[in-house]
C-alpha cells in the first residue's frame, strides 16, 4: 500500500528526517508514535504532498507520488488542528468540500447524525468550541470513501461519547480493508485501536511492529514502559 525509501527532509540545518524506510500493507490501523520533534508530522505531510523531501521516494499503491497529484483522491486526512474560516456555516464547509472533491457519494448525514451536530449546522465556524470543530473535522475527514485515511491526533478536544464513537468508527473503517494511519499521544487510544505501531525518535524509525512485540523486544510488561524503555535507552 504505502513503500517509503531513502527518505529525508531538512528544514534549514535541521535534519528531521533521515534516511526513512518504511513499508504499510494494505489494510489494518498503523500508529506512527514518538515524542514532539521525532518528525511524524513530517513524514505524514510527504505522504500529503505538503511538505517535498530532499530525496528519497514515496510511492502508494505502487506509484511514486512525485509529480503525481491525482493520488490524493485516494486519501481522507484530519489534521491535527482544524482551522477553518471563521465566516462560514458548518453545512458551507461541508458543502465546499464536497464540490472540491467533486464527489456526490458521501456519508455526512450518517456521520452529522453520529456526532450529533444538526445544532450546528447553521453556525458559524467561528462561533464554535474546540470539541465541536473538532467533530466537524472528523464528518469531513470520514464523509468520502477514500483506501487511505491519515489522522493525526484525532481525538483532540473529543468528549468520551465522541472519542467512543470515534474508536467504533476507525474500526468499521478497518472492517471495509481500508489502511488507516494515526499519530496520537494517547497511549490507552493507540493500544486498543493499533494493528502495529512504528516508533519514530529522532528523524529514524527505532520500531516497527505489533505492541505484543514490543513488550518482548524492550522485556517490559506493558505498553506505556515499552515506549518509555526505547525512550530511555536511545537517550542513554
Amino acid at each position: 500500500m504505502i513503500e517509503v525509501s531513502n527518505l529525508y527532509k531538512r528544514f534549514g540545518k535541521n535534519e528531521v528526517l533521515k534516511g526513512i524506510d518504511l513499508s504499510i500493507e494494505r489494510g489494518g490501523i498503523f500508529s506512527i508514535l514518538g515524542p514532539n520533534g521525532s518528525g511524524k508530522t513530517t513524514l505524514i505531510k510527504c505522504m500529503l504532498g505538503m511538505v517535498l523531501p530532499d530525496s528519497g521516494i514515496i510511492s502508494i499503491e505502487g506509484a511514486a507520488l512525485k509529480n503525481n497529484y491525482k493520488y490524493r483522491n485516494q486519501i481522507d486526512y484530519l489534521p491535527q488542528i482544524a482551522n477553518f474560516p471563521g465566516n462560514l456555516k458548518v453545512s458551507e464547509l461541508i458543502n465546499m468540500i464536497k464540490d472540491l472533491r467533486n464527489s456526490d457519494i458521501t456519508k455526512e448525514l450518517e456521520l452529522i447524525g453520529l456526532f450529533k451536530l444538526h445544532p450546528f449546522l447553521n453556525k458559524k465556524l467561528g462561533n464554535l468550541s474546540g470539541g465541536t470543530k473538532q467533530k466537524v473535522n472528523v464528518v469531513l475527514a470520514f464523509m468520502f470513501d477514500s483506501p487511505l485515511l491519515i489522522l493525526d491526533e484525532p481525538t483532540n478536544g473529543l468528549d468520551p461519547i465522541s472519542h467512543l464513537r470515534l474508536k467504533n468508527l476507525i474500526k468499521l473503517e478497518k472492517d471495509k480493508g481500508k489502511t488507516i494511519l494515526i499519530t496520537s499521544h494517547i497511549l490507552s487510544f493507540v493500544e486498543e485501536i493499533s494493528d502495529e505501531i512504528v516508533f519514530l525518535l529522532e528523524g529514524k524509525i527505532h520500531f516497527k511492529g505489533s505492541i505484543s512485540d514490543l513488550k518482548k523486544t524492550t522485556a517490559q510488561p506493558d505498553f506505556e514502559r515499552a515506549i518509555a524503555s526505547i525512550l530511555t535507552s536511545s537517550y542513554a
